[in-house]
């Protein structure tokens, strides 16, 4: 199993840490480190805190993206979805929290407000070249291999 170290920030000490909530979850769950409530307006967003610093080993990112009880129950999801923390990086864990629902959004302390996942990074140098090689897919982008011709 995989190892990375994590740091509670002093406003984060009396919050969970991420952990998987079931046998088989991809993602841990991100706990809001606010002091007071914050309210996220009717079609706003805002950087709500975690309380935590990770250190993820070289290769590694973690994803942060939407719960998905609070997109459909409550219509909020991750602005920069999904959010990447890089293995180098050591500031807080924040989450960009956008309410896309016709209701003001009330978050309180200790409110799970997103998860986390870990994954492998593959790095990849790119060669240019003038021509790419054929594919039957071609150029068709946005909904191409959708559509049926005939």
């Amino acid at each position: 199993m995989l190892k990375a170290q994590i740091k509670r920030l002093p406003h984060g000490m009396d919050l969970p840490l991420p952990k998987y909530m079931s046998e088989h979850a991809a993602g841990m769950d991100l706990y809001a480190a606010v002091n007071e409530e914050l309210v996220i307006e009717a079609g706003g967003w805002k950087l709500v805190p975690t309380g935590l610093a990770i250190a993820l080993p070289e290769g590694y990112e973690a994803q942060v993206r939407p719960r998905s009880g609070l997109a459909l129950k409550q219509g909020v999801s991750v602005l920069n979805t999904p959010g990447t923390v890089d293995a180098d990086y050591r500031g807080e864990v924040g989450v960009i929290l956008m309410n896309h629902s016709k209701q003001d959004l009330v978050v309180k302390r200790g409110d799970r407000i997103a998860q986390m996942i870990i994954n492998k990074i593959e790095r990849i140098v790119f060669e240019e070249v003038a021509e790419l090689p054929s594919s039957e897919r071609g150029a068709g982008g946005f909904g191409h291999t959708g559509v049926k011709h005939g």
